[in-house]
């Protein structure tokens, strides 16, 4: 059974930061690319970034760059978001998602496998 399972969420400052984790088990995590995706009250789920499982390339949603970053550690089948310079506008439940796939995938779309989310709350 594939599992995906979010944590590290919380409540923060702005200027803050948080790490999440994404442990995934039931599938072999070398070959599946992950996403983080968010979605705040009363707006439509956003990608936020993305990690390739082939050669660890990235991709970050304009807003996030330079405050983010994602990485992957496949001998503990985790993916990582280091969120710094924490903004209010960040809050959301943040999703991880994982997909059978070389490359980058930026869509939400094209995940067929989703973690139950993990909350970020970044007072002012």
């Amino acid at each position: 059974e594939v599992q995906l399972v979010e944590s590290g969420g919380g409540l923060v400052q702005a200027g803050g930061s948080l790490r999440l984790s994404c442990a995934a088990s039931g599938f072999t995590f070398d070959d599946y690319a992950i996403g983080w995706f968010r979605q705040a009250p009363g707006k439509e789920r956003e990608g936020v970034s993305c990690i390739s499982s082939s050669d660890g390339s990235t991709a970050y949603a304009d807003s996030v760059k330079g405050r983010f970053t994602i990485s992957r550690d496949n001998t503990k089948n985790t993916v990582y978001l280091q969120m710094n310079s924490l903004k209010p506008e960040d809050t959301a439940v943040y999703y991880c998602a994982a997909d059978r796939s070389s490359g980058r995938l930026w869509w939400a779309y094209d995940y067929d496998y989703w973690g139950q989310g993990t909350q970020v709350t970044v007072s002012s």
